[in-house]
């Protein structure tokens, strides 16, 4: 039996993308493909609109410029700019479902979808997919980390009935974090516990807590982000001063000259 065909997409702010938004991609396609039964044809990145209101999100023509730099060199994982164009905050289950449908109609006559939607809408979808004729489906499924699924779990965040549409006609698959414990979680959810086939758990066996929180503290602090953030993205966010970013070169500097300043000027 063929093995069913995934696109991987996760979708939040990117504040910035880090490289371990990108680990995440490389060691959930991994797993899956270690259990046989899926191959992975693609990843989409999918940033969240400005009006999602989160404290210090910068624009997203920032943030989808620094997504475009940092997979530009990617052969799998693309950038899909819908819901930022939309005119409001897109839920998580509206962008899957929009996604999915593209995909769905996509496949089965590319030629009609593309003289009647806006050839944006396409951009996210893998070349090898473009390029090929085979038809058979592909499930687009959540990518998370372990994090985003506890957040099932406080009130006002989810609706229930968008919980269980995104598990049952997607699906999860979550990254491990410390902290966190994804199958206590499922267990003790009843949502989550009647669709726990749905859910795929991959264990991050080598812990790297970066966040795009500690990268933007580290920013304004002028400390390095090196080897957390990809160098062009890095350079961008010096080049635009996001984020009230200081360069720790040349904070380096100044704090060198004001020392020298203070013996011997």
């Amino acid at each position: 039996m063929a093995p069913n065909r995934v696109i991987l997409i996760s979708c939040g702010s990117f504040n910035p993308l880090t490289n371990m938004h990108l680990r995440m991609f490389e060691i959930a396609r991994d797993h899956l493909h270690k259990m046989g039964n899926h191959v992975v044809v693609g990843g989409v990145i999918s940033p969240v609109h400005d009006s999602y209101g989160k404290d210090d999100l910068t624009t997203m023509d920032h943030r989808c410029a620094m997504i475009k730099l940092a997979i530009k060199n990617n052969d799998w994982i693309s950038l899909s700019t819908w819901e930022t164009r939309q005119n409001n905050w897109t839920k998580t289950l509206i962008s899957l479902q929009h996604h999915q449908s593209l995909l769905n109609c996509y496949l089965l006559d590319s030629s009609i979808m593309e003289n009647c939607f806006d050839a944006k809408d396409f951009d996210w979808i893998p070349e090898s997919i473009k390029n090929s004729t085979d038809k058979t489906p592909i499930q687009i499924k959540l990518l998370c980390g372990a994090d985003l699924l506890e957040s099932f779990a406080k009130p006002g965040v989810w609706d229930d009935k968008d919980i269980e549409a995104i598990i049952s006609q997607h699906g999860l698959v979550v990254v491990t974090r410390e902290g966190f414990c994804p199958n206590k979680f499922i267990h003790h959810s009843d949502i989550l516990y009647k669709h726990m086939n749905n859910i795929f758990v991959v264990t991050e066996w080598i812990p790297n807590e970066v966040s795009s929180t500690r990268i933007r503290r580290a920013l304004r602090r002028g400390e390095s982000i090196r080897y957390l953030v990809q160098d062009s993205v890095i350079n961008y966010i010096y080049k635009n001063g996001i984020y009230n970013a200081k360069n720790p070169s040349t904070t380096a500097i100044q704090q060198n000259l004001h020392a020298f300043c203070k013996t011997d000027c």
